[in-house]
């Protein structure tokens, strides 16, 4: 009986032990990974060839690319273009891809077009310059900027194919007054050279030379010394850049962009059979302009310059007075680019 009696106090003594452990903590639930970066250009240029690059070479599910230009950053509609580069009207459509951009790569005639209602657009760093080059037929009596007055000229409207045409008719002191232009698609511009329908076009690559080789004998092409070139840059929103987490995330990838331009000076052919794939041109035809390029993957010196005189004819376009160039500097933004290159 007494060892019965002591037993009690020893198990109520255990058991209150137990009760005044600690337990363990729940560990937190782990935070979902971010979404994925999300990076549009347009399917139909080369010039994105670098960031296609860069988006196969991160961590898979970090960058997401599609078919799109500026106006995805804000999802916005683009009431101004003639056509659409995909070959529909664009007058009251959405853009290429319905999603909302993180990064978005066009030339800068349309980052100034998308800014003058969206003020917060910023170019972080240019990827591309083309350099563009009218092509001709000599039937139609054409040899060099001068023989254009008068000729059939297609072009894409609003566009830098339509700044470099301008460009090129100054050269020779005549206006677009002294032509005869088409707005077309940059196939249906190619197309119109080929089937005789127009004299001349100003139209980015592939397109360009597609046209060339059909024309074969036929052909003329000529870009003036010190014309116009495209400055096709990567775009983001200035409330992004603010934002921490996902600046660092630009940044990291931008770092992925500058290895893509290196690429595509160096060692292009990677690059050129994922632009094959996303535009369905000929791997060969796209090898074959690829020399009408260069990829910076800078802030050109004269990038406000370029700014200054496309906001110049747009705003003739538009009926409207030209933003300054205090106004148009804003638009730039050097301190993302200076980012990267102190992480390389």
């Amino acid at each position: 009986m007494r060892k019965a009696f002591l037993l009690g106090p020893v198990v109520a003594l255990t058991l209150a032990a137990c009760g005044s452990s600690p337990r363990p903590e729940r560990s937190a639930d782990p935070a979902p990974p971010p979404e994925p970066l999300s990076v549009v250009g347009h399917a139909s240029v080369l010039e994105f060839g670098p960031v296609l690059l860069a988006a196969k070479k991160v961590p898979p599910g970090t960058v997401v690319t599609a078919s799109g230009g500026v106006p995805n950053l804000w999802n916005a509609q683009d009431n101004q273009l003639s056509s659409g580069v995909s070959g529909r009207a664009a007058s009251g459509s959405a853009p290429v891809t319905s999603a909302t951009a993180d990064l978005a790569g066009n030339a800068g005639t349309q980052t100034l077009r998308m800014s003058l209602e969206h003020d917060d657009a910023r170019i972080v760093m240019t990827v591309t310059e083309g350099l563009y080059r009218i092509v001709a037929r000599k039937s139609a009596g054409i040899t060099g900027p001068t023989d254009l007055k008068g000729k059939r000229i297609a072009t894409f409207a609003n566009t830098s194919a339509a700044v470099f045409l301008s460009d090129v008719l100054r050269t020779a002191d005549l206006t677009e007054d002294d032509v005869t232009i088409t707005s077309l698609t940059a196939p249906a511009t190619a197309d119109a050279l080929i089937n005789g329908e127009v004299d001349a076009i100003s139209i980015w690559e592939p397109e360009s030379e597609r046209a060339v080789k059909a024309l074969g004998d036929d052909v003329v092409t000529f870009r003036p010394q010190g014309s116009y070139r495209e400055v096709y840059s990567l775009n983001a929103k200035a409330g992004d850049l603010v934002d921490p987490q996902k600046r660092a995330r630009i940044v990291e990838f931008l770092r992925a962009v500058v290895d893509g331009c290196r690429a595509a000076e160096e060692d292009p052919a990677e690059m050129q059979a994922l632009l094959a794939e996303r535009t369905g041109q000929p791997l060969e035809l796209i090898a074959e302009s690829w020399h009408h390029h260069h990829f910076p993957c800078d802030l050109p010196d004269d990038l406000l310059d370029v700014l200054v005189a496309e906001e110049q004819w747009l705003a003739e376009k538009d009926g409207r007075a030209p933003r300054t160039r205090e106004q148009l500097e804003v638009l730039i933004d050097g301190s993302v680019l200076e980012e990267v290159r102190a992480k390389k």
